[in-house]
């Protein structure tokens, strides 16, 4: 018990410490001291930082994408091999992280800042992670996009997934500047069905989008 609350309260610092300073930026004698450990458990633990950066990301993405498979799946059973609803596509690839992430015991968005740093660190760890945990649930998510929106070509349906992926990751990842601007009358904290339920609608017209001029010549 004593050594799974040591390796959770590193996973904890690390988290904390790479959505402040980012990845390449934060050393693992700063972890540890923010974690109140030996130096010696990251290695004992995790193997190296690398080993520390691929489980934090595992723990958090992990049991997001099997939720969201789980309700994909039985979204599609239900609908008898019908193509789903853009919609229902939608809150089965959104609702799972907006509803977990948003919660006290995740940092409130904490993580989605520590996955931005992420993206803005080019290297093959980076490639590794992505690989792992959204190459099969991206082409399996993609399958159902492309029947619901089978006039849309698949490459220009990953580009509207990756615009959506952006602003899931900036709702969750900074709610405080909305609560900022709006001078608290918009939160995305105090209700996040209705938070959800505003994100799917703003992404179901992007999706739904034609294509612009400049990009429908190249799939003419």
């Amino acid at each position: 018990m004593a050594s799974e609350q040591t390796r959770e309260r590193i996973l904890d610092a690390a988290e904390q410490l790479f959505s402040e300073q980012g990845l390449a930026n934060t050393s693992l004698r700063a972890i540890t001291r923010a974690a109140g450990v030996n130096p010696a458990a990251v290695h004992y633990h995790f193997g190296s930082k690398d080993g520390l950066i691929r489980e934090l990301f595992r723990r958090r993405l992990e049991p997001v994408n099997r939720q969201r498979l789980e309700l994909l799946e039985r979204a599609e059973r239900a609908a008898g091999g019908r193509p789903l609803p853009l919609e229902t596509i939608l809150e089965c690839f959104l609702g799972p992280p907006l509803r977990l992430y948003s919660r006290p015991e995740h940092g409130h968005g904490r993580f989605l800042r520590t996955f931005g740093r992420l993206f803005s660190e080019r290297s093959e760890l980076v490639r590794e992670v992505l690989t792992i945990q959204f190459g099969s649930i991206i082409e399996r998510f993609l399958d159902a996009f492309a029947r619901s929106l089978p006039d849309l070509p698949r490459e220009e349906i990953l580009w509207r997934l990756h615009f959506t992926v952006g602003a899931m990751a900036h709702t969750l990842g900074c709610p405080i500047g909305l609560v900022v601007i709006s001078r608290g009358a918009c939160d995305v904290e105090r209700d996040v069905e209705a938070t959800l339920a505003r994100l799917i609608g703003f992404v179901a017209g992007g999706m739904r989008a034609p294509l612009p001029e400049t990009v429908r010549g190249g799939h003419a």
